[in-house]
């Protein structure tokens, strides 16, 4: 009977080794997608013209370091190979309001 939960805990491990197979990622691999998915969004950005700023105001989920890894692998590149931006020609209506907000109302008396 001693055994019992050794045993369980040996099946149980030996389940969850498999569980790329199913489809189960594992932290590791969601960490690393999550820093490419943040260096992507940071090259984009910089290539379309976008502040920083607005990068992390746009993309609020992703992982800031990640976003200015690849905001300034970006420029780098830009700059050493002299390239200009390409400023985004589909206007988000979600992120229009997002950089540019409405002015609060005033009432002058």
């Amino acid at each position: 009977m001693r055994a019992f939960p050794l045993i369980l805990a040996l099946l149980t491990s030996a389940a969850l080794s498999g569980c790329d197979q199913l489809g189960i990622e594992s932290a590791q691999a969601v960490a690393e997608r999550r820093e490419a998915e943040g260096r992507a969004l940071g090259g984009a950005c910089r290539h379309a013209g976008r502040a920083i700023e607005d990068c992390y105001t746009l993309n609020p989920k992703a992982d800031k370091a990640a976003i200015f890894a690849g905001w300034r692998e970006m420029n780098d590149y830009m700059a050493e190979n002299k390239l200009t931006e390409v400023p985004p020609q589909v206007v988000n209506p979600r992120h229009a309001k997002l950089l540019n907000p409405a002015p609060a109302e005033t009432t002058e008396r």
